[in-house]
């Protein structure tokens, strides 16, 4: 059976080895506008993308995740627009947005998508979030993807150049290999504190490849971006027969709704907190830009899940009992 916590305001959780706390889950923007691409926003999708960050900061969100892809850079003015409207927001949240991923066309129309974590491109890239946001510094920057071609000691001078500016608080990488954050982690001066990587009771690799053991063991928080595996952990839709794993969700499905009818709560908020039961401190990234939905989520952190749920759980989800 669950064991629900107190009442309270959203826990929260400190992020690796900082200073830096922010709510037990946190917000996604990435589909706050509507759009993909960066026309000019009418009024409607400003209201939609102003409405769901107010939704979730007035839930008790306290770290906003962003990026400067995000509808080409869309999505973090409509954020700093809103921060700017919402009286006394900056003061208690921590803004999170990424770099180092060129679209096709950028700088020049023969330029590939590809990813770019060169010094220039991360300070450039860095100072031009700043600038979108209107605020003073990033409270946690992280690399989106792992550059191919990255250097680490110039990817350690770039962190250390902003944040002796004064322009981002901590650093982190999302999408890393162990290897690849333990390799970069030897040329920084500083400690990266987190990992975006996805996790989910449909994508649960870090639990088996050693992942959230190397973060347990070495003071980084993971952060799990689609925790709903895009919406089809708490969706009330029917499972589409196309899907080749249509049984293997249903039967998660089913799990989940036997423990949330038992808590009175809806399955997203169970399949949350059976992330946040691990003892790495995963931090969901909720994606919803449904007010209610986003609203309904933060049940999760009034749950506390037993082993026994939790196991239950997990062999849906790997469709076959544990060895």
């Amino acid at each position: 059976m669950c064991y629900r916590l107190p009442e309270s305001v959203m826990q929260t959780i400190t992020l690796g080895e900082s200073s830096l706390e922010c709510s037990r889950l946190a917000y996604g923007c990435w589909r706050v506008t509507g759009v993909i691409t960066h026309p000019p926003i009418d009024d409607e999708h400003e209201k939609r993308g102003h409405d769901a960050i107010t939704a979730a900061y007035e839930a008790g969100y306290t770290m906003f995740d962003l990026a400067d892809i995000y509808s080409e850079g869309l999505v973090e003015e409509v954020f700093g627009r809103t921060l700017k409207g919402v009286p006394g927001m900056r003061d208690n949240i921590a803004v999170t947005t990424k770099c180092g991923i060129r679209q096709k066309g950028d700088p020049d129309k023969g330029s590939p998508h590809r990813y770019d974590l060169s010094r220039d491109h991360i300070v450039r890239s860095c100072e031009a979030s700043l600038k979108r946001m209107d605020i003073d510094c990033i409270d946690l920057y992280l690399l989106h993807r792992p550059d191919y071609l990255m250097e680490q000691e110039e990817i350690a001078k770039a962190f250390d150049e902003l944040k002796q500016a004064g322009k981002v608080r901590e650093f982190g990488v999302s999408n890393f290999t162990v290897d690849q954050l333990d390799h970069l982690q030897a040329a920084c001066p500083m400690k990266l504190i987190c990992n975006q990587v996805e996790i989910s009771l449909f994508h649960y690799d870090a639990l088996e490849d050693g992942s959230l053991d190397y973060y347990q063991r070495h003071g980084v928080t993971p952060l799990a971006w689609s925790p709903l595996a895009q919406g089809k952990l708490g969706s009330e839709a029917p499972v589409s027969l196309r899907n080749v794993n249509h049984l293997q969700e249903q039967t998660v499905r089913d799990a989940l709704h036997v423990v949330a009818l038992q808590e009175e709560c809806c399955p997203t908020a169970i399949a949350l907190a059976w992330l946040l039961r691990h003892p790495a401190g995963i931090v969901p990234v909720i994606g919803s830009t449904n007010p209610e939905h986003i609203r309904e989520a933060t049940k999760a952190a009034d749950l506390l899940l037993s082993p026994e749920e939790w196991y239950r759980l997990m062999a849906a989800a790997a469709g076959k009992p544990l060895p």
